[in-house]
């Protein structure tokens, strides 16, 4: 086995992860595949690796947890070990800060590179994924909201919906789109994050239940207990110090995200009927 397989597979046996599925890695562990005989040594690339997170404004302390084990010297002593538990990130950054003479390191700036760029693509995917599955809800939940407005007598529903974002936003629509600088033509909630769907999910389903629970009738009522619930949602989100649903930048479009994925699914389908011709 030539040594860029031979890092690599060391890398992954040596890999650990927590009971939350968090990766990490124990320093000493990675000294001897990344090319150091010497822990003294080692640990200077560690301190280093520790110098540069703090410069990239990360906590050095969540990337590198120093622990100290008792090991024994013989004849029934022992002494005091010095250790760290280190993140995928830290190992990258002692990968990134060791000896460039060492061939075992140049593998491992690449290893923990493409890793790294995984668990990112990894992470988008499932933020995406997320995203699309709040703004369905949010769908079903404006359906239903809409059927509240129904039996309270509502009319004009494009008042009454803006009155819910009035409450919320402290804007008009036309202002939000504005502001966030999405195309008037486009829907807000498909643009919207996770945050601001979420917040908007809360709107619409409390306005539904005291719609229904106060038994609201007529539009004006209706359109002042929408834009009352908005404002308390507003509140609320102000209260825990969070950011303001006008302040959220605006996300790419949900409706592209879903077509890129429609087309990804054909032309895997094709590749496969291709690939069976």
């Amino acid at each position: 086995m030539d040594i860029v397989k031979a890092v690599r597979k060391s890398l992954d046996d040596l890999k650990r992860v927590s009971s939350t599925g968090i990766e990490y890695w124990m320093a000493r562990e990675l000294q001897g595949p990344l090319g150091y005989t010497n822990w003294q040594n080692f640990a200077r690339v560690v301190n280093k690796a520790k110098m540069a997170c703090g410069s990239s404004g990360s906590d050095p302390n969540n990337q590198f947890i120093e622990v100290n084990k008792m090991v024994d010297i013989g004849s029934g002593a022992q002494r005091e070990r010095q250790d760290y538990i280190v993140s995928r990130y830290g190992a990258y950054l002692i990968a990134m800060n060791g000896n460039p003479q060492h061939p075992e390191i140049a593998t491992a700036q690449i290893y923990f590179a493409v890793q790294t760029r995984r668990q990112e693509i990894a992470d988008q995917i499932q933020d995406t994924n997320k995203r699309l599955e709040l703004r369905e809800r949010v769908k079903i939940a404006n359906k239903y909201l809409g059927e509240a407005a129904k039996d309270s007598g509502v009319q004009n529903y494009a008042l009454f919906h803006a009155a819910g974002y009035r409450g919320l936003y402290g804007l008009r629509l036309d202002q939000i789109k504005e502001r966030k600088g999405i195309d008037p033509k486009e829907e807000l909630l498909d643009r919207a994050g996770r945050a601001e769907l979420a917040a908007n999910e809360f709107r619409i389903t409390q306005t539904e239940e005291a719609l229904i629970q106060n038994q609201i009738k007529g539009d004006i009522l209706a359109r002042e207990t929408h834009q009352r619930v908005g404002k308390e949602v507003r509140k609320t989100i102000e209260k825990i110090g969070g950011t303001m649903p006008e302040d959220l930048p605006a996300e790419p479009s949900i409706k592209k995200l879903i077509r890129d994925k429609r087309k990804k699914r054909k032309l895997v389908r094709n590749h496969k009927g291709e690939a069976n011709d």
